[in-house]
């Protein structure tokens, strides 16, 4: 009998997840019924967003039930199907959560978003990043909230993560001077080089505002923030006239002990008549096939690069790798592969 392997969350964190959040259980695997489909997981997405699922209380998705499997996107092979559209042997995106197998019944396949994925468009850590969520995150909160026109300026915080590395890609591409924001040397000369950014500003070891004023001396049309705290605060007084501010995350302040830190130069949307607004990937789901389509071209021609972070282990390592995101030592998209 297979045995499936899971990570479960045990209580709610109070700042970082340690250990004692989470609960290693198995299970046997269970074959689908009529209409069902059975994975296996290979890889899994680990993503900042994780860490608010965890906590209780109201917010864009009902959050990880004490108990449950922890939600997780990913990618996954189908070993046994009783559905059509899912033939076995095909690879499959959509929500695993933290397990060796998931078992999708009929009835939950369009909520869990389970849908076949092209491999000659990108590998499986590209299906986690360009072309999966923090891609479509980066695509949509850029193209619809941010509206970039040739010529205007982007900062992008979080610049060498799965979005930043994505908006900043997407930006260059539609004309616009970008400037990241990125943590170490490495990261700041990688995604310049690699990534072709007009400059990228070291926040660990230099002034952000210095390198705003040097990098965008004329203002910032657009701020594409994944950090909040302070960096937001500071970009806050170099926006430009109509500027627009894409609120993606606030990674300084997800495990926050006390209260989370708010913008305190909001009043400069005001004077420079300015939006800010947020960004919730899922409410672009029916969309994610023209956002594939177009970056998967941009692949293709070399015109974007994707680049990951992935660790090679078991569910067992999901705890400490989660971790890498809020210490900064993932560089790029952060994967944990689990099989081949």
């Amino acid at each position: 009998m297979t045995v499936n392997r899971q990570i479960r969350l045990a209580q709610r964190p109070v700042g970082l997840p340690g250990p004692e959040c989470w609960q290693l259980t198995e299970e046997p695997v269970v074959q689908p019924d009529e209409g069902g489909v059975l994975m296996q997981t290979l890889a899994i997405s680990l993503d900042p967003a994780m860490r608010g699922w965890m906590n209780e209380g109201k917010s864009y998705i009902p959050p990880v039930e004490i108990g449950a499997v922890m939600r997780a996107g990913g990618i996954g092979r189908v070993i046994a199907s009783k559905n059509p559209a899912f033939p076995e042997g095909c690879l499959v995106t959509g929500g695993p959560g933290v397990q060796d197998y998931c078992l999708v019944p009929a009835d939950q396949i369009k909520r869990s978003g389970l849908a076949r994925i092209d491999p000659r468009l990108g590998s499986v850590s590209q299906w986690l990043n360009v072309l999966g969520m923090p891609g479509m995150t980066g695509y949509f909160g850029l193209m619809d909230v941010g509206q970039p026109q040739a010529g205007e300026t982007l900062v992008v915080s979080g610049a060498a993560g799965a979005v930043g590395q994505t908006v900043g890609q997407l930006a260059k591409i539609k004309g616009c001077r970008v400037v990241g924001i990125a943590g170490g040397a490495a990261k700041c000369e990688w995604v310049v080089k690699e990534l072709g950014f007009d400059a990228c500003i070291d926040y660990k070891t230099g002034s952000v505002r210095d390198g705003l004023k040097q990098h965008c001396p004329d203002g910032i049309d657009i701020y594409f923030d994944n950090v909040g705290g302070e960096i937001l605060d500071t970009v806050l007084t170099r926006i430009k006239r109509k500027a627009r501010i894409v609120i993606c995350g606030a990674i300084s302040q997800y495990n926050n002990t006390t209260a989370v830190q708010g913008p305190k130069n909001y009043l400069s949307l005001l004077v420079n008549r300015a939006r800010m607004e947020g960004i919730v990937v899922f409410d672009y789901a029916p969309r994610y096939g023209e956002a594939i389509a177009e970056m998967a071209g941009y692949l293709r021609e070399g015109r974007m690069k994707s680049k990951e972070d992935v660790v090679r282990g078991s569910v067992d390592d999901f705890p400490a790798t989660l971790l890498k995101l809020f210490n900064g030592e993932n560089f790029g998209k952060l994967v944990l592969q689990l099989a081949d």
